[in-house]
């Protein structure tokens, strides 16, 4: 499965925060830095050198940004007695319950908590990052137009180009991936706030109502890539789509952790 848990290597970076042990797989590395390659290329202007530097901001800010969505999973785990680990890898994070009766212990609500709580915790870094720059007197560089209107995006330019990047690279990543992490389309965060929402009210086929959905807004959404030529995104969710229709025929319908 696309969006299973990778098998560990011997190349694979392993360290714990606090009690939360967290793997990043060898393959993080490459496809994060393959990902970023445009807008790197667009900073450098051509200058190799300067590339290299903006390659390793980008990685860096996809890291601290996708460790800090899958904690918000692990630390919700925690909040209602399991315990989780995580893992980066080349399709972002996993967070994986470790305790007892893993994921199936927990009530719906709580695990549409768990769901919600990485994107959240994203948006919330991009929030400290903005009202940090508007602290500073300086410009905040939404990645959406509607986010500048409503919230402005006045104030001074950057010193440097590099500190540019790093703003650019914090706010496009910390506002456009969780947004994209909710739309509703399983295994992503938002399909299973719909499936773990629909069960909490005590729908009897919450996770097949879930898969379809996921099936209407996956096929829309890679419509939508591919007629603006954003073909990772539309091949990505394509292939979610894909896998929502599949598991409608699977009893139980399939699913993965946050």
């Amino acid at each position: 499965m696309m969006l299973a848990e990778p098998q560990p290597t011997p190349a694979d970076l392993s360290f714990s925060l606090g009690e939360i042990p967290v793997r990043v797989s060898v393959w993080f590395w490459p496809v994060t830095a393959l990902l970023g390659l445009p807008a790197c290329q667009g900073f450098a202007g051509g200058d190799q050198r300067a590339l290299a530097q903006y390659l390793v901001i980008w990685v860096a800010v996809a890291f601290g940004s996708i460790l800090v969505h899958e904690l918000g999973h692990a630390l919700a785990y925690r909040a209602f007695g399991q315990s989780a680990s995580i893992v980066l890898y080349q399709f972002g994070g996993l967070a994986i319950p470790t305790g007892w009766g893993r994921r199936a212990a927990l009530r719906p609500w709580q695990r549409l908590v768990v769901s919600a709580a990485g994107p959240l915790a994203q948006l919330a870094l991009a929030a400290a990052v903005a009202g940090l720059l508007v602290a500073r007197g300086l410009i905040v560089p939404w990645p959406l137009d509607f986010l500048a209107d409503l919230f402005g995006a006045g104030g001074e330019g950057f010193a440097s180009r590099p500190v540019a990047a790093l703003a650019v690279f914090l706010l496009s990543v910390n506002v456009l991936w969780p947004l994209l992490n909710l739309v509703p389309v399983p295994p992503l965060d938002g399909g299973q706030i719909v499936r773990e929402g629909l069960a909490t009210l005590g729908v009897a086929e919450a996770a097949r109502i879930a898969a379809v959905v996921g099936v209407v807004f996956g096929g829309a959404a890679a419509w939508w890539g591919f007629s603006r030529r954003e073909e990772y995104l539309g091949i990505m969710f394509a292939m979610l789509a894909v896998s929502c229709y599949q598991s409608l025929s699977a009893r139980p319908p399939w699913r993965r952790w946050n």
